[in-house]
């Protein structure tokens, strides 16, 4: 079945509430082995990262199995450059505000609401001291999710230099990891290899360990405490000066906020005080574990030298949950309804992932793509009854009738 003229792409299963259920084998389609993705540093993953850039108009180059000729790949590739052109147009229509503006100051308000959080903290009365842990918890997660998903991709500015001013202070100062693996591991491999198991299939999110309960309702709680222990354990593959700089600022980040819960918020013990640390901190740690997993996990799986093409494995491995005020200011568009706009074009800002998303979904719906789309509490149902499969047992590869 060729693509020609929006025709439809027939997974073998169908779609229920944003879910689609195939079965393995991935037919007609084939890319180079990615046995030897190069570690952080390498350049051999940087374009298919990104993928996009304003002002240019995306051509997936990914060569079919058996070195198939350049006309067979022409359909799958004109559906992601027409796209790419529709929103490249929305994006030079735009301000610098709506670019970029929107999201600096939902990130600079946040860094400003800082002392009001701390001092309702002195506090003996109940109100106002939760108060203070609401609005360290929400500041916490805006800058630590937000400020380090956006500085990741560099959608915070367009200087280079700049955005890796943003990316060491957001990820390493605020977040306690490293930019070097965050950036390798989540631009990379997660965007570069979306669903592709073995690479960007999410399993790093899997504790087959854990029972559903403990994994989905108490595990989160330990997210401050594992972050900064998963990130020292990676510094052994990054070289030494960035390893020193990532401890610098880890342990300025860490003791910064120790020492205004002791001498602004007033408490009396340090571990009074370390105790409020991992309150705050871990706040929002459900839905963080929550969206991480639910907007991949339980979609199509594909085989490394058998994936489709950029558009069809964005359009059938991510999925969008609705809006909702408190995720949306705190980790951002582009992680909760606008997940699949910003895996097409993951160097937009949040903001404009919001903007160019009436486009994206009338695009790939019009041309009879996936845009798969649930509710939070519909996919946390779907995994409390189907966590053996989805998180402990290996996925199946999906396969896709028609693609050629």
């Amino acid at each position: 079945m060729s693509l020609e003229d929006g025709d439809p792409v027939w997974p073998r299963g169908r779609q229920v509430n944003g879910e689609v259920n195939c079965i393995p084998r991935l037919r007609g389609m084939g890319d180079p082995s990615l046995r030897g993705t190069s570690a952080p540093g390498g350049s051999r993953t940087d374009m298919m990262a990104e993928g996009w850039e304003p002002g240019t108009a995306l051509v997936d180059g990914d060569v079919t199995a058996g070195g198939a000729p350049q006309r067979a790949r022409q359909p799958e590739e004109a559906l992601m450059t027409e796209l790419s052109e529709l929103v490249q147009k929305v994006v030079k229509s735009s301000s610098w505000w709506e670019r970029h503006g929107v999201d600096i100051s939902i990130l600079a308000f946040s860094f400003l609401l800082l002392p009001a959080g701390f001092l309702c903290l002195r506090s003996a009365q109940a109100i106002p001291f939760l108060a203070g842990v609401l609005i360290l918890g929400v500041v916490h997660h805006t800058l630590t999710v937000k400020g380090s998903h956006l500085a990741s991709h560099n959608a915070l500015t367009e200087s280079k230099s700049w955005g890796k001013v943003w990316a060491i202070f957001f990820i390493e100062l605020c977040s306690a990891f490293t930019v070097e693996q965050a950036t390798y591991n989540h631009v990379k491999i997660h965007h570069g290899y979306t669903n592709i198991i073995g690479l960007g299939d999410s399993s790093t999110w899997k504790l087959p360990f854990l029972n559903r309960y403990v994994y989905m309702f108490i595990a989160p709680l330990a997210v401050p405490i594992l972050t900064p222990l998963v990130a020292l354990d990676l510094l052994r593959n990054v070289e030494w000066k960035a390893a020193l700089r990532t401890l610098c600022c880890m342990f300025l980040g860490f003791y910064c906020h120790y020492w205004l819960l002791l001498h602004i918020s007033g408490f009396q013990s340090p571990w009074s005080a370390l105790l409020c640390m991992l309150l705050t901190r871990s706040l929002l740690a459900h839905p963080y574990i929550h969206v991480n997993i639910f907007q991949h996990i339980g979609l199509p799986m594909f085989a490394a030298d058998r994936k489709p093409k950029r558009i069809h494995l964005m359009s059938l491995g991510v999925l969008n949950l609705p809006r909702n005020a408190l995720l949306d200011w705190s980790f951002g568009h582009s992680l909760i309804s606008c997940h699949v706009e910003h895996h097409l074009f993951p160097s937009l800002s949040d903001n404009m992932c919001l903007k160019i998303k009436p486009i994206v979904s009338q695009y790939l719906k019009q041309k009879k793509l996936p845009y798969n789309e649930d509710t939070y509490s519909s996919r946390l149902w779907l995994f409390l009854q189907r966590y053996e499969e989805l998180m402990v047992h290996a996925p199946p590869i999906t396969e896709l009738v028609g693609i050629q």
